[in-house]
Protein backbone atom coordinates (compact mmCIF):
# COMPACT_ATOMS: atom_id res chain seq x y z
CA UNK A 1 0.00 0.00 0.00
CA UNK A 2 1.26 3.47 -0.89
CA UNK A 3 1.58 6.02 1.92
CA UNK A 4 0.14 9.53 1.72
CA UNK A 5 3.69 10.88 2.02
CA UNK A 6 4.85 8.94 -1.08
CA UNK A 7 1.82 10.08 -3.07
CA UNK A 8 2.48 13.73 -2.15
CA UNK A 9 6.06 13.39 -3.46
CA UNK A 10 4.62 12.41 -6.86
CA UNK A 11 2.20 15.35 -6.99
CA UNK A 12 4.31 18.12 -5.42
CA UNK A 13 7.99 19.10 -5.54
CA UNK A 14 9.75 16.43 -3.46
CA UNK A 15 11.89 18.88 -1.46
CA UNK A 16 8.73 20.64 -0.26
CA UNK A 17 7.20 17.38 0.95
CA UNK A 18 10.44 16.39 2.73
CA UNK A 19 11.41 19.72 4.35
CA UNK A 20 8.15 21.65 4.74
CA UNK A 21 4.85 21.10 6.52
CA UNK A 22 1.62 21.61 4.60
CA UNK A 23 -0.29 24.07 6.77
CA UNK A 24 -3.48 24.35 4.73
CA UNK A 25 -4.91 24.39 1.23
CA UNK A 26 -7.71 26.36 -0.38
CA UNK A 27 -9.66 25.89 -3.60
CA UNK A 28 -10.52 29.41 -4.73
CA UNK A 29 -12.00 30.31 -8.14
CA UNK A 30 -10.39 27.39 -9.96
CA UNK A 31 -7.02 27.87 -8.26
CA UNK A 32 -5.55 25.50 -5.72
CA UNK A 33 -3.50 27.34 -3.09
CA UNK A 34 -1.23 25.14 -0.94
CA UNK A 35 0.53 26.71 2.07
CA UNK A 36 3.92 25.42 3.28
CA UNK A 37 6.09 26.30 6.29
CA UNK A 38 9.66 25.03 6.60
CA UNK A 39 10.08 22.44 9.36
CA UNK A 40 12.01 23.57 12.41
CA UNK A 41 14.84 21.04 12.05
CA UNK A 42 18.27 22.69 11.97
CA UNK A 43 19.85 22.43 8.49
CA UNK A 44 22.59 19.78 8.19
CA UNK A 45 25.06 22.37 6.89
CA UNK A 46 24.57 24.46 10.06
CA UNK A 47 24.65 21.68 12.69
CA UNK A 48 27.98 22.93 14.10
CA UNK A 49 26.41 26.24 15.19
CA UNK A 50 24.12 27.00 18.13
CA UNK A 51 20.96 28.13 16.34
CA UNK A 52 17.53 29.28 17.41
CA UNK A 53 14.52 29.47 15.12
CA UNK A 54 13.36 33.08 14.80
CA UNK A 55 10.23 32.89 12.71
CA UNK A 56 9.91 33.05 8.95
CA UNK A 57 11.02 35.09 5.97
CA UNK A 58 8.26 36.74 3.92
CA UNK A 59 6.08 34.25 2.05
CA UNK A 60 6.75 33.68 -1.63
CA UNK A 61 4.11 32.46 -4.08
CA UNK A 62 5.25 30.13 -6.84
CA UNK A 63 3.30 28.72 -9.79
CA UNK A 64 3.52 24.94 -10.21
CA UNK A 65 2.07 22.28 -12.52
CA UNK A 66 -1.72 22.38 -12.80
CA UNK A 67 -3.54 19.61 -10.91
CA UNK A 68 -6.89 18.24 -12.06
CA UNK A 69 -7.43 21.26 -14.31
CA UNK A 70 -6.70 23.80 -11.58
CA UNK A 71 -3.95 26.38 -11.44
CA UNK A 72 -1.61 25.59 -8.53
CA UNK A 73 -0.07 28.30 -6.37
CA UNK A 74 2.47 27.22 -3.75
CA UNK A 75 2.76 29.61 -0.79
CA UNK A 76 6.17 28.96 0.77
CA UNK A 77 7.42 30.35 4.08
CA UNK A 78 11.10 29.67 4.74
CA UNK A 79 12.43 29.59 8.28
CA UNK A 80 15.16 31.90 9.51
CA UNK A 81 17.66 31.05 12.20
CA UNK A 82 19.72 33.20 14.57
CA UNK A 83 23.20 32.13 15.63
CA UNK A 84 23.12 32.57 19.42
CA UNK A 85 26.85 33.45 19.58
CA UNK A 86 27.24 35.90 16.69
CA UNK A 87 23.63 37.11 16.30
CA UNK A 88 23.91 36.37 12.57
CA UNK A 89 20.62 35.64 10.74
CA UNK A 90 20.85 32.47 8.63
CA UNK A 91 18.61 30.54 6.24
CA UNK A 92 18.80 27.63 3.85
CA UNK A 93 19.23 28.41 0.17
CA UNK A 94 16.49 26.38 -1.43
CA UNK A 95 16.49 27.68 -5.00
CA UNK A 96 12.71 27.26 -4.96
CA UNK A 97 12.01 29.62 -7.85
CA UNK A 98 13.48 29.27 -11.34
CA UNK A 99 15.65 32.29 -12.11
CA UNK A 100 13.69 35.09 -13.81
CA UNK A 101 10.29 33.46 -13.15
CA UNK A 102 7.72 32.90 -10.42
CA UNK A 103 7.57 29.17 -11.16
CA UNK A 104 9.22 26.11 -9.66
CA UNK A 105 12.35 24.94 -11.46
CA UNK A 106 10.60 21.74 -12.61
CA UNK A 107 7.60 23.58 -14.01
CA UNK A 108 9.78 26.19 -15.79
CA UNK A 109 11.79 23.35 -17.37
CA UNK A 110 8.61 21.62 -18.48
CA UNK A 111 7.26 24.79 -20.13
CA UNK A 112 10.63 25.40 -21.79
CA UNK A 113 10.57 21.89 -23.30
CA UNK A 114 7.01 22.07 -24.64
CA UNK A 115 7.58 25.52 -26.14
CA UNK A 116 10.17 23.96 -28.49
CA UNK A 117 7.52 21.90 -30.33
Amino acid sequence: MVSDHELLKVLLPEFLVEHFDIIKFQDHNGELHIYFEEKSSIPDELQDRLLESKGFLPEIIVDDYPLRGKIVKLHVKRRRWTDKHSGEILQRDWGVVAKGTRMTNDFAGFLKKISRY
